[in-house]
């Protein structure tokens, strides 16, 4: 079981990191880190058995941070959008010198 679980945690992972360097669109790019927080959240449930209780209290943090990181990264993608009427991340280049 550990391994399976470890196996669909290690596509989940592939998968987000491929959408983070192929795609374009923020939102797209923020849906994939957040796949490939849960691929975490997923490998640290599927350790904890052997581990111990440590991989679930992990998992409350990487949730912890992953809302946090949604809150502040869905303000920052809706006022770049109101400013530059995309989301495409080549379209706009506010925060490069």
């Amino acid at each position: 079981m550990v391994r399976e679980s470890l196996f669909l945690a290690a596509l989940l992972f592939s998968i987000g990191v491929a959408g983070v360097l192929i795609r374009r669109n923020a939102i797209i790019l923020f849906m994939c880190v957040e796949l490939m927080l849960n691929a975490a959240n997923l490998a640290f449930i599927a350790l904890s058995r052997a581990a111990g209780i440590e991989g679930q209290v992990f998992v409350f943090f990487v949730m912890t941070v992953a809302a946090a990181e949604a809150a502040v990264g869905l303000a920052i993608i809706i006022s770049i959008f109101r400013h530059a009427e995309t989301v495409d991340s080549q379209a706009f280049n506010l925060l490069r010198w």
